[in-house]
């Protein structure tokens, strides 16, 4: 350490209270570290530190290494979305969010992936127990596999309200398609909500799925191709009356007199 960092480290220690809004804006690591022992230092000074995405790991390590920042509950949370805070550090921090909290951390860009994998993770473990009041906002906010878990529950409002969840995505409603255990109410609101109907591989799960509504395979059927028609036709399960249709429908498009052979 240069005799300058060194002087400059030594007034950070010992700085009056109004020059620590100028030295939360210090370029130097060092300055910074020497500034955390500063005891005129508080939690406004601390939110301002973190708002520096150029801040290095270091740093944030070292505030969280000062165990009363962590008891103040917007710090943490400061803590867990800041880019160069370290998964040693952020996710042991994401354990201890609230729920809401977890959801800001699960879709801040600037979290680790890493961190808003756990944030997610532990929402999506919260879902049984979450109140209604607050399990219809995470059904409207949360992220998708977050939204795609409350939809798989199967609580009729809370399903209405994840379905339009922007961040939903078609992969989660293809997963929760594919489970066996989704119940009928959710398959039926899938296939006739006027978004996710006009996928057309949702459609194509919706055709396979043995709770969807009649009514419902029979408008998506024609527009299927004629090679997932055939694929189609050859499931177990299939009612005799939908695989003949099918079996008809490839026929007609392939110009062929004759019938599909029954496999």
């Amino acid at each position: 350490m240069s005799t300058d960092s060194t002087a400059d480290a030594a007034r950070a220690r010992h700085a009056p209270a109004e020059e620590l809004l100028t030295l939360v804006h210090d370029k130097n690591e060092v300055v910074l570290i020497a500034l955390l022992e500063n005891p005129a230092l508080d939690e406004s000074h601390i939110h301002i530190l973190l708002q520096r995405l150029d801040i290095s790991a270091t740093v944030v390590a070292a505030v969280a290494q000062q165990t009363k920042w962590l008891k103040n509950e917007s710090l943490r949370l400061a803590l867990a979305v800041h880019p160069h805070t370290p998964p040693r550090v952020a996710n042991p921090i994401v354990r201890q969010l609230f729920v809401f909290d977890l959801v800001h951390v699960s879709l801040a860009p600037s979290a680790q992936a890493e961190t808003r994998r756990i944030a997610e993770e532990m929402l999506i473990s919260k879902i049984p127990q979450i109140p209604i009041g607050q399990k219809l906002t995470l059904a409207r906010r949360g992220p998708s596999r977050v939204a795609g878990a409350i939809i798989q529950e199967g609580h009729v409002e809370a399903t209405t309200a994840a379905l339009s969840n922007p961040f939903l995505s078609e992969s989660q409603i293809l997963k929760v398609l594919a489970m066996s255990g989704t119940p009928a109410r959710v398959v039926q609101a899938i296939a006739e909500h006027a978004k996710w109907s006009c996928h057309y591989n949702v459609r194509l799960a919706l055709v396979r799925n043995r709770h969807t509504p009649l009514r419902a395979i029979m408008a998506f059927l024609p527009n299927l191709t004629a090679q997932d028609l055939k694929d189609i036709s050859t499931l177990p399960g299939i009612p005799p009356n939908i695989k003949a249709y099918i079996q008809r429908e490839v026929a007609r498009r392939l110009g062929s007199k004759g019938k599909m052979p029954h496999r």
